[in-house]
């Protein structure tokens, strides 16, 4: 990562209309984001070794919109995978939510399989992303593995991010590539000690009562972390799951290719029976833009048929409203302009009409010479037509006498 990490917008903007909730459970702390409406199933995001769970932002400020409720949870420091199926357990109640529907990437696909293996009836179904049933093959290839819970915090890090692919990546991989190493900066060694035990503990997926029909495979084509080995047997051990392959997106697809993730994950929740809840999202009506409460209706009512209708797309109330960037400010050239273009403006009478008519701007600097101008170019054509005048009455007069005077001569 190169220079000085920036967050992006989005992100920015995403924190500062969902609220990160962390609450202690016996003694595993939780931190999560909950965002959504409450009367719909939730989907669970459970992120991989190096994600938190920030790294599903996109999915939850989208899917939200679209009337789903999104729970992104962060892995807590548990060390064996019991452990993490009681704590997991633990939590839904904690939040009081009962059937879930659950989407893993990597050691969160892994661990979402466990749980279904052990609480059937909670989990309704599945979306697994570059995942793996069982951790032999990371525990062969860490040898060090029982001393993970010594090893010093930079060490751990650098051993997770080398887990990385590294090379030349598309812009939005290497976004999100940046990111996630942003996000792992922020993990403690405890957290990334329990992490790497998951994933080298020995542990495999057992058969599921969960039918193919309500799982989802979802696998990036290009590369990831995960070997294709491994994710060739989840394909295997779930022959009859829907497919959905990513032509590319690395190892983090719902950062560098979230329309299309967004998109897969809408299509398997409608297709397992979770009806979405639009109606329930502020500021969503079902004829465009607007509050559809009752309360929003009566308030319509009340107001005057004349008055302008209000732009609500700004409400601070409202965390699903639509990023608004904020209004230019304005410079002294444009304010003076501004004023000019109001000042030069006169009203005219016309018929039974006030109409207001807008001047040069540079007229009414120079009223007072133009006045001038024309004040004297007046007089001279006043004074050049009475001379006209006069002189053609005089030659008029000098006329008449000399055919007066001819008889008399």
């Amino acid at each position: 990562m190169k220079g000085v990490y920036s967050a992006p917008g989005d992100y920015i903007y995403f924190k500062s209309q969902v609220p990160l909730h962390k609450i202690p459970i016996g003694t595993k702390q939780w931190r999560y984001y909950d965002f959504g409406p409450k009367v719909v199933p939730p989907l669970i995001c459970l992120p991989g070794t190096a994600g938190t769970a920030d790294v599903c932002y996109k999915q939850i400020m989208s899917l939200s919109m679209k009337g789903y409720r999104v729970i992104s949870v962060d892995i807590p420091r548990v060390w064996n995978h019991h452990e993490w199926i009681l704590a997991f357990e633990k939590f839904l109640d904690a939040i009081d939510v009962h059937h879930i529907h659950i989407y893993g990437t990597s050691l969160g696909g892994f661990l979402a399989q466990l749980f279904a293996q052990h609480r059937p009836r909670r989990v309704r179904s599945l979306i697994l992303s570059n995942t793996f049933l069982d951790t032999r093959s990371f525990s062969a290839a860490m040898p060090w593995a029982p001393v993970i819970s010594w090893t010093p915090s930079f060490l751990l890090k650098r051993y997770v991010l080398t887990g990385i692919h590294d090379g030349p990546h598309e812009p939005f991989i290497a976004d999100s590539v940046d990111f996630v190493v942003s996000q792992v900066e922020t993990l403690s060694r405890e957290d990334l000690a329990s992490r790497l035990t998951l994933t080298t503990d020995a542990a495999s997926v057992g058969p599921l009562l969960l039918t193919d029909s309500f799982i989802t495979i979802m696998d990036t084509n290009d590369y990831s972390g995960i070997p294709q080995q491994l994710k060739d047997e989840v394909g295997e051990r779930y022959p009859d799951a829907r497919r959905a392959q990513l032509k590319s997106g690395g190892d983090f697809p719902f950062l560098s290719r979230p329309d299309e993730v967004n998109l897969h994950l809408q299509l398997h929740l409608r297709r397992v029976g979770v009806e979405p809840r639009p109606d329930l999202v502020p500021g969503f009506s079902k004829g465009g833009g607007g509050s559809s409460s009752k309360e929003n209706e009566k308030k319509d009512e009340k107001k005057d048929p004349e008055d302008p209708p209000k732009d609500d797309r700004g409400n601070p109330d409202n965390p699903f409203a639509e990023t608004r960037l904020p209004p230019a400010p304005e410079s002294s050239e444009s304010r003076s302009s501004d004023n000019q273009l109001v000042s030069n403006a006169k009203f005219c009478h016309v018929g039974n009409e006030d109409m207001m008519v807008s001047l040069p701007s540079g007229f009414l600097n120079n009223q007072h010479a133009i006045a001038t101008e024309f004040v004297m170019r007046l007089s001279w054509e006043i004074f050049a037509l009475h001379l006209h005048s006069y002189h053609v009455v005089s030659l008029y007069i000098s006329l008449n006498c000399n055919r007066k005077l001819r008889p008399l001569v």
